[in-house]
């Protein structure tokens, strides 16, 4: 997975096992004072995880759309570190660590150069369409197995 892309830029890139989407602090991720303000960090973390598993290969809206599943955040533990800025130039660091049969957890960091500015382990959990967790798909699974070497913490 080293340096995995697609003609899509805006998906971030792999490194090594780590995901990393580069994104910019616009106006309206601040608050009054050019703060990046905390429900945003959310926000970000979000497009980290959603791009990560595009360029995994998994198709969300497909599976959604079949009926399949999907998933759903059942936990979040985030911390704040320091503040972003206007116009920053972040990067959002995801990583599998932890992979179940319906649930996973996924460790974040938005990162500006080498400090963090905020982390978080997120819990996620694929569910039916009427939100009961059921397995995750043989094939993501068979995918998320092969990035991370088969090594789960």
């Amino acid at each position: 997975m080293d340096d995995a892309t697609d003609d899509r830029p805006s998906a971030g890139r792999f490194a090594g096992t780590e995901h990393r989407l580069p994104l910019r602090v616009y106006y309206e991720d601040t608050d009054a004072g050019g703060v990046v303000y905390h429900a945003n960090y959310l926000r970000f973390m979000e497009r980290g995880r959603s791009n990560m598993l595009t360029l995994l290969g998994t198709d969300q809206r497909a599976a959604r759309d079949a009926g399949v599943g999907q998933y759903v955040v059942a936990e979040v533990q985030l911390r704040f570190l320091k503040p972003g800025m206007l116009h920053d130039e972040l990067v959002v660091v995801s990583q599998l660590v932890k992979l179940g049969g319906a649930s996973s957890v996924i460790q974040q960091r938005v990162m500006r150069g080498a400090d963090v500015l905020a982390q978080a382990d997120v819990v996620v959990v694929f569910t039916s369409l009427d939100g009961r967790p059921k397995r995750q798909p043989a094939e993501w699974v068979e995918t998320f197995q092969r990035m991370k070497g088969n090594r789960w913490s």
